[in-house]
C-alpha cells in the first residue's frame, strides 16, 4: 500500500467543478510534466496515483505500452506518455508516477514524470486547441488551458486510446496443440 501516493474519493462528487462564479462554471484538472512539457487532465478521470513499479512486458504490443501491473487483483495497462507523444521512451525512476485514469469502461496507467498540481479553472480559461500545418502533430490534445503566463495542453483521454485495441488476456487455461 505504501506505492500509492493519493486516491481522490468521488463519493460527494468535487463541488467546484459544478459551482458557479463570476467568472463562469468552474473545472478541475490535473496538471503533469511530459518531457518538460506540461499537460492536464480532468480530475474526474483520475482513479489513483502510483509511484513506478515495475512491469510485466506484454508480446506484440506498441512502444509506448510499457507492459501491465496487478493493481489490487486488476490487470492494468501503463502506457508511456512520452514514448506515445513521440519523445523516445522513458527511463523510470522512482520519481515518475503512474496515474490510473478512466478512459471509457477501463483504466488504464499513464507513466509520467510527475504530477504538479490539482488546477481549478473557469471555463474561459479553455481555448480551442489552434490549428496548424499539420494537425496530425496534436491528435491527442482538447484544449489549450491558460492560467497566467502558462499554457498547459488538456489531453482528451479518449483520443489518446482511440482506435487502439489492446486484445484482452485468455482467461482460463488455452488449448494446446501437439
Amino acid at each position: 500500500m505504501a506505492d500509492i501516493l493519493f486516491t481522490p474519493f468521488f463519493s460527494d462528487g468535487i463541488p467546484t467543478t459544478d459551482g458557479d462564479t463570476s467568472s463562469g462554471p468552474m473545472q478541475q484538472y490535473v496538471s503533469f510534466t511530459v518531457g518538460g512539457s506540461e499537460f492536464a487532465v480532468d480530475i474526474l478521470a483520475i482513479r489513483e496515483f502510483k509511484r513506478w513499479t515495475e512491469t510485466t512486458p506484454l508480446p506484440n504490443t506498441p512502444p509506448y505500452v510499457r507492459g501491465v501491473i496487478n493493481l489490487r487483483g486488476v490487470v492494468v495497462p501503463i502506457y508511456d506518455l512520452r514514448a506515445r507523444f513521440g519523445q523516445g521512451a522513458t527511463q523510470p525512476t522512482a520519481t515518475h508516477v503512474i496515474m490510473m485514469v478512466a478512459v471509457s469502461e477501463r483504466t488504464v496507467g499513464l507513466l509520467v514524470d510527475a504530477v504538479d498540481d490539482v488546477l481549478t479553472v473557469p471555463q474561459s480559461a479553455l481555448s480551442a486547441v489552434p490549428e496548424t500545418d499539420s494537425t496530425a502533430s496534436h491528435p491527442f490534445l482538447q484544449a489549450v488551458l491558460t492560467i497566467d503566463e502558462r499554457m498547459i495542453a488538456v489531453l482528451g483521454l479518449e483520443r489518446l486510446f482511440s482506435g487502439e485495441v489492446v486484445p484482452p488476456l485468455p482467461l482460463g487455461p488455452s488449448p494446446v496443440s501437439r
